[in-house]
């Protein structure tokens, strides 16, 4: 859908009041933690999911802030629109700050769905421990046997046995669950194989403390471990009560999409802001490394990369910012082209400004000494994620192909 006029991006005073408390949280709390974070991640080894403590200590000093559960409206009072600018900035800092205030994915995209769906007893032990940043959470989707980017593929069985339920399959890059904070799963798996292709799925809550729940590794993104994890995980006759279902059998497709939309575009969001962390180090670069007798920032080329990386992140705000109005103004559903569309451009977007500032760091951008191979790692496995990029531009494609013509188009088509 095209809009003309009426959309008003300017940040409101809500907005502001929340922006500027969380830049000085930012600058005061976060950027000064990275340091300790980094250190404690070093010496404990890849295979060390605990959380670093100042971790802790930051959510603490968030939530005694008030900067807590930002991106659900009915915690925080925010609209879409308000959210962006703000979890931009958590993008500056990707590993630290999202969890720090407590948004941080997959857990919202867990209290999301929760919210949404879950019954008023599943909430009470599930959802309420989330919001408070006690427990987290994973939601195991994808299956390393299946293409799980058509999530009707999804072939883990959830059979009724009496007043439970059976669960078996093989799951994987189920973020988050090596974490020994997480507490519950979000599983998706088939009930229903008889029926419509898109009635087949249901989801259910598994904790992972039920027997038959192996989580057996985490997967690394380009050599690197997150701090969570990506778990490998066999269900092996995992029984669960029935009361666990979310919703009804044969809703998981549904929910999945629900649970989905709020979270590619908060993905995106936090995409512009390390993009802008990308440039800031390439521009500080330039303009003190000197080759061939003057700074790289005389440089024709290097300019010209400087440029464009401006130009690509503003290109990427405006649209991010379109979606997440839209979303406000008229939902979810009517903003599904928008979402399919900045869920492709912002991905792209940072790997291709991250990439210009490797690019400039020379052989300090590829190695550990710098951030930005890190930041590289994680958007570049972002336009696999929450949908690869084929799947949304097949979906932009058929939203174009299928739009009614306006009058200058048949007129200039003769059509």
């Amino acid at each position: 859908m095209s809009y003309r006029g009426g959309m008003d991006f300017a940040m409101t005073a809500k907005g502001a009041d929340y922006h500027k408390r969380l830049t000085e949280f930012m600058v005061e709390h976060v950027f000064p933690a990275e340091k300790s974070y980094d250190e404690h991640r070093a010496a404990a080894g890849p295979n060390d999911f605990t959380v670093p403590p100042v971790v802790e200590e930051l959510k603490k000093l968030a939530r005694g802030q008030g900067l807590w559960n930002l991106f659900l409206p009915s915690e925080s009072g925010l609209t879409n629109l308000e959210y962006a600018s703000l979890a931009e900035l958590t993008g500056w800092s990707t590993e630290i700050a999202p969890e720090a205030i407590n948004c941080a994915a997959p857990d919202t995209g867990n209290m999301e769905t929760l919210h949404l769906f879950a019954t008023e007893e599943q909430r009470k032990q599930w959802l309420e421990p989330l919001l408070a940043g006690e427990i987290r959470s994973a939601f195991s989707m994808t299956e390393p046997a299946v293409a799980s980017s058509d999530a009707r593929n999804i072939q883990t069985a959830i059979v009724r046995d009496g007043d439970d339920y059976i669960i078996n399959g093989h799951k994987w890059w189920t973020s988050g669950a090596n974490d020994p904070r997480c507490k519950i799963l979000i599983v998706m798996g088939r009930t229903n194989p008889g029926a419509a292709s898109h009635q087949q799925q249901s989801m259910i809550l598994v904790p992972t403390d039920t027997p038959g729940v192996n989580i057996k590794r985490s997967t690394s993104v380009f050599g690197w471990q997150d701090q969570h994890g990506h778990a490998e995980i066999i269900y092996d006759n995992v029984r669960v009560p029935a009361s666990n279902l979310l919703a009804e059998e044969g809703m998981g497709f549904a929910i999945a999409q629900a649970r989905l939309g709020p979270g590619r575009i908060h993905h995106c969001m936090r995409a512009i802001g390390v993009a802008e962390r990308a440039l800031a180090l390439m521009v500080d670069r330039v303009q003190t490394r000197i080759a061939f007798g003057k700074p790289l920032a005389e440089q024709g080329m290097v300019q010209n990369a400087i440029a464009l990386s401006r130009n690509e992140i503003d290109q990427a705000r405006l649209l991010c910012e379109k979606a997440a109005w839209t979303i406000d103004q008229l939902g979810n559903k009517e903003a599904r082209d928008l979402v399919a569309q900045i869920k492709t451009v912002a991905p792209q977007m940072s790997c291709n400004v991250i990439d210009r500032a490797i690019q400039v760091h020379g052989a300090a951008g590829v190695s550990d000494d710098t951030v930005l191979a890190r930041m590289y790692g994680w958007q570049r496995a972002m336009r696999i994620f929450d949908g690869p990029d084929e799947v949304h531009i097949r979906a932009t494609a058929r939203a174009e192909l299928g739009r009614d013509k306006s009058a200058f188009a048949a007129a200039v088509t003769g059509a």
